[in-house]
């Protein structure tokens, strides 16, 4: 079996799903690795360090494309990409079916089988597989290095002989892996931290990292099975959103990452919270992928607003992406342990990973919850 790794082509990205040490390891079981030149340049890996591990350099694309039994990306497939794929072969990425759904056609209809590391379930044995834990933990990290950048402040209490300076206070919206780094990485730096989640039961992990829990006593169900936020009613929203003004008015840092999966991400903070913040304070707005939690963000962008500098860069794990790059190919390997059985990988639906993971195979979709909402979407077309 041929695995293909091709340099990523979204825009703003500089990670590349396998790395040499992975792709050694891979070598060893039997299976054969094609890696696009320069596809690891820009996080940190040179061609020879691929061809010192085994793989063989492709030039072209599109030969590499041509040739692959397995295609390990980071993002989802262009749909030139999707056509360029060899008809029967195989696909791992993060493909987020629901926003890419012309894609996820094309590739049925070219007959590629395809997993979508974003559907792994949250168990003991898929934690190792966990992409969206490692690239959250990267871009949790690079949220608070970027805050510290922009803000024109110390984060640290400092004591010279000009007077004592006050430590900047940060606030984190969301205690997932993500915001859980964010406290982490800001207490290091020295920063008060408070941070605000629907769910009661992260309190004692944010407390364990220095950092005052806020809670807004809301009521029901607050996590779904998987531990995610579930979206709340308009009731519950204001005041969560209450809460979090609280706290916002003497915030130096905000940093949200709030998502609630295949959703837009929850509104949290408006234009009018954002004009009581101090003047210069920080804005990281870890869901502008997902259209953000404050009202003003502009995905991709950096802007200012009456004061306030609002950071929407889109995959900030990417920013740190060698060692992004590692930890997603660690990841993609333990996968593809998982999975392939003497160099041939097999299909297994009765194994929940692989049943989870599987979106198209033999020519259909294969995610039932996915091919309803395509057929839906075709009736009211007609």
């Amino acid at each position: 079996m041929i695995i293909g790794v091709a340099a990523e082509t979204c825009a703003g990205e500089r990670r590349v799903a396998l790395v040499p040490d992975s792709i050694q390891r891979l070598i060893r079981k039997g299976v054969e690795v094609c890696v696009q030149t320069g596809a690891g340049a820009a996080a940190g890996f040179a061609d020879d360090e691929f061809s010192r591990a085994g793989a063989q350099l492709v030039v072209s694309p599109q030969a590499l494309f041509r040739a692959l039994d397995l295609m390990v990306k980071i993002h989802p497939p262009s749909c030139e990409e999707a056509e360029a794929l060899r008809q029967g072969a195989s696909l791992i990425c993060l493909l987020y079916a629901r926003r890419n759904q012309d894609v996820v056609r094309r590739l049925a209809a070219r007959n590629i089988s395809t997993f979508a590391l974003e559907n792994l379930p949250r168990t003991t044995v898929a934690q190792a597989m966990d992409v969206l834990s490692s690239q959250s933990t990267a871009a949790g990290y690079r949220a608070v290095i970027v805050a510290a950048h922009a803000l024109a402040k110390f984060f640290p209490m400092l004591m010279t002989p000009a007077g004592t300076i006050a430590p900047a206070r940060v606030l984190v919206v969301g205690a997932g892996v993500a915001g859980l780094q964010a406290i982490a990485t800001a207490r290091r730096l020295g920063a008060v931290v408070e941070a605000f989640d629907v769910r009661p039961a992260v309190r004692e992990e944010v407390e364990s990292l220095g950092a005052k829990f806020i809670a807004a006593e809301l009521e029901g169900p607050l996590e779904t099975a998987e531990g995610y936020a579930r979206e709340l009613g308009d009731a519950a929203h204001a005041r969560a959103r209450a809460a979090i003004e609280r706290a916002l008015v003497s915030a130096d840092v905000c940093i949200t990452t709030a998502l609630i999966p295949d959703q837009r991400a929850p509104l949290l903070l408006t234009a009018d919270m954002v004009r009581h913040m101090r003047p210069g304070s920080v804005i990281v707005d870890l869901a502008a992928e997902q259209g953000g939690n404050c009202q003003l963000t502009q995905p991709g962008q950096d802007i200012v607003h009456d004061g306030v500098t609002i950071i929407g860069r889109l995959h900030l794990a990417a920013e740190v992406a060698l060692d992004a790059s590692r930890m997603y190919a660690r990841n993609v390997e333990k996968l593809l342990d998982h999975l392939i059985r003497d160099g041939v990988l097999r299909f297994d639906t009765s194994d929940e990973i692989c049943r989870r993971c599987l979106v198209t195979h033999d020519g259909r979709i294969v995610d039932e919850e996915l091919r309803r909402r395509l057929e839906e979407r075709a009736e009211a077309a007609c």
